[in-house]
């Protein structure tokens, strides 16, 4: 992001004004995209992964003419991560919006002009994997690996929703079709994690970083894991407004081609401590 930018965001961050293309923030009250958008996860190991075996299955057609792939959640094991900060809530329309003007890009996001999908303060969706890398490197940032998103979820705990164990409920959560489409980010305060992440399940899916593998938990490294070098499909994670409850655990692993635009499908961004 060019300094200019990003300091009138600060700027109009702190003064509660909104960005300058006139429409008013679309963030909870006393949310300002430029100052408090990130939470911090600190330093240290997590549990990843689950201690039960999934079965690999055959990819199929789920997001609609997209390929789609479940990765095994197992075996659970010991990561440590370095400390980073990450969106507390998804990236919203009016944010994407903002980064088409000041840069120029002109590619629309699948479903961008739909009423059920463009409210300025719904995440923003029918983002491929590389539109989401492009946004966060504009913010100097990056998308999170599959790592840092799980441990934004469940800290040290193996938990297996971001609020601990109890079951989902339409009070933590969107999910199961109930809402029918996707909500203003930050709606579920009683789902967010302890470190204050939201709609980690439920919501939206999210791109991560990695390539996926299937069988990548067994070997990949403890410290600061990148996921595969290369691969056929992007790793996706998080459960979204259309799926049950067991698929919006924090370990749910699923993939698709990085060239997929789903309505169930958007992003948050990562940044190092320095």
């Amino acid at each position: 992001m060019k300094i200019s930018h990003l300091m009138g965001w600060i700027v109009l961050g702190c003064l509660g004004l909104p960005p300058n293309n006139g429409v008013a923030s679309p963030h909870p009250a006393g949310f300002s995209p430029a100052v408090e958008r990130q939470a911090l996860i600190p330093a240290g190991s997590y549990e990843m992964g689950s201690r039960r075996s999934l079965r690999e299955l055959h990819p199929t057609t789920i997001f609609q003419s997209d390929r789609h792939m479940l990765g095994p959640e197992d075996p659970a094991h010991e990561v440590i991560l370095d400390a980073f900060t990450i969106d507390k809530y998804e990236v919203t329309h009016l944010e994407y919006k903002i980064f088409m003007d000041t840069t120029g890009y002109k590619t629309l996001p699948r479903f961008w002009d739909d009423p059920d999908y463009n409210h300025p303060d719904q995440p923003v969706v029918g983002i491929t994997w590389k539109e989401a890398q492009q946004y966060c490197r504009w913010r100097n940032q990056r998308l999170p690996t599959e790592a840092e998103w799980e441990k934004a979820g469940r800290g040290k705990r193996p938990v297996k929703y971001p609020w601990g164990n109890e079951a989902p409920d339409a009070t933590r959560l969107n999910y199961q079709n109930e809402v029918g489409k996707p909500s203003p980010v930050g709606s579920f305060t009683a789902g967010q994690s302890d470190y204050g992440v939201h709609d980690l399940s439920g919501n939206l899916s999210e791109w991560v970083q990695d390539w996926h593998d299937p069988e990548h938990y067994l070997f990949s490294p403890k410290k600061n894991p990148q996921g595969p070098k290369k691969g056929q499909y992007r790793v996706i994670r998080g459960g979204n407004w259309m799926n049950n409850a067991e698929d919006v655990r924090l370990t749910y692993r699923n993939a698709t081609v990085p060239k997929a635009r789903s309505r169930t499908l958007g992003f948050r961004c990562v940044a190092a401590v320095k």
